[in-house]
């Protein structure tokens, strides 16, 4: 997706022209009449002395192709997180790298698109690296929880790995498909800590929560946690809780520096839901060796504060994690996952996968077959 620019933020004496030939390009993309395109040429004209107006309030973002001919296991797409949004009767897509599909059907796709914007003044710098990005509609706002990484800074040096700094931030926007900014604080979360894969929760309280994990580099033992957050999601509110660590898991394996066989050090991707009788569960990914491996906790207390009871087994196959839970507009319960695997090349290959899922009972069932 093209940049949306500032109408004054193009100091050429020509900019009516740039602003033409953009929307010109994007109608010819989407196969548009003449007569659309003079409309649009018309627009530009009448607002563009106004020094506020924006293309993005002309014309939200460049225009989605409309092409819905990409299948999902064709796409290549770490974390991927869905959002079914009712009021356009469209599913989005989106993940590591930040970018947004858009499907009808969840089996063909109409993108890749860029769908945020950032301040070069922030933490995170004009283009940061994008993480594990999802997407809440609470209260009529589209929000971006996501990590981001800012290259440029360095938090420490832990054990030789020399840490950039990535946390975890909420983006906003008025559409599903943007464009996304900054709104609240400039920062979520501590600055000195390497945090990822933040997910958003209401508890039993009527508190917005984000859940997160603290990243295992710096104290070679993951955490997931979490932090209140602001009434309208704009910042932070007080210190995070550990609500278990990496060691807790019964499931996930590696060796350790003497060849001991242990718990794996890794927490990723925490997503909370409710089964049909109430219980509280929350989803998240380790390892089994070399396999990325899906576990999920309970909560004895059916609150965020635990205590956090592990399944002593894995609930999806190896090699399927980073989840989250959404529902098809027929109703269905959905897992969305990306599955690891090895190209010809030895090099992993990480696609979108989707699992049936039954939350009925007391405990989450996901349909492997």
């Amino acid at each position: 997706m093209e940049s949306i620019k500032t109408y004054d933020s193009i100091n050429h004496p020509m900019k009516h022209i740039y602003f033409i030939s953009l929307m010109m390009k994007t109608i010819q993309q989407n196969t548009k009449t003449m007569r659309q395109v003079k409309f649009i040429i018309l627009l530009i004209l009448l607002f563009g002395a106004t020094s506020s107006y924006t293309l993005a309030e002309a014309s939200p973002f460049t225009p989605p192709t409309g092409e819905f001919d990409t299948p999902l296991d064709s796409i290549r797409l770490s974390d991927p997180a869905i959002l079914a949004d009712k009021k356009t009767q469209m599913y989005y897509m989106t993940g590591t790298g930040g970018m947004m599909w858009r499907s009808k059907d969840l089996r063909l796709w109409d993108g890749p698109y860029r769908v945020t914007e950032f301040d070069k003044d922030s933490w995170m710098g004009p283009r940061p690296m994008i993480w594990a990005a999802e997407l809440h509609l609470i209260d009529g706002k589209y929000y971006y929880f996501a990590t981001f990484t800012n290259r440029e800074v360095k938090i420490g040096t832990y054990r030789g790995n020399v840490i950039e700094r990535h946390a975890c931030q909420v983006l906003q926007a008025d559409n599903p498909m943007g464009p996304y900014r900054a709104f609240g604080d400039a920062t979520y979360l501590p600055a000195d800590r390497p945090t990822l894969d933040g997910t958003f929760w209401r508890d039993t309280d009527g508190k917005p929560y984000m859940v997160f994990c603290g990243e295992w580099l710096q104290n070679w033992n993951g955490t997931i946690e979490k932090i209140e957050l602001k009434s309208d999601f704009s910042g932070t509110i007080g210190s995070p809780k550990v609500l278990f660590r990496a060691s807790d898991s019964p499931w996930s394996r590696e060796k350790d520096e003497e060849g001991n066989v242990t718990w794996n050090k890794v927490t990723d991707g925490p997503w909370l839901f409710r089964t049909a009788t109430g219980r509280l569960g929350m989803l998240w990914t380790s390892w089994v060796f070399g396999d990325y491996t899906q576990g999920v906790a309970y909560s004895e207390s059916g609150t965020l504060d635990g205590p956090w009871m592990q399944e002593p087994e894995p609930i999806t196959p190896p090699n399927y994690g980073h989840s989250m839970l959404f529902q098809r507009f027929d109703g269905q319960w959905m897992m969305s996952v990306h599955s690891h695997a090895k190209d010809s090349r030895g090099r992993t290959v990480r696609t979108p996968h989707l699992f049936e899922v039954d939350l009925s009972g007391d405990k989450i069932v996901v349909k492997t077959q």
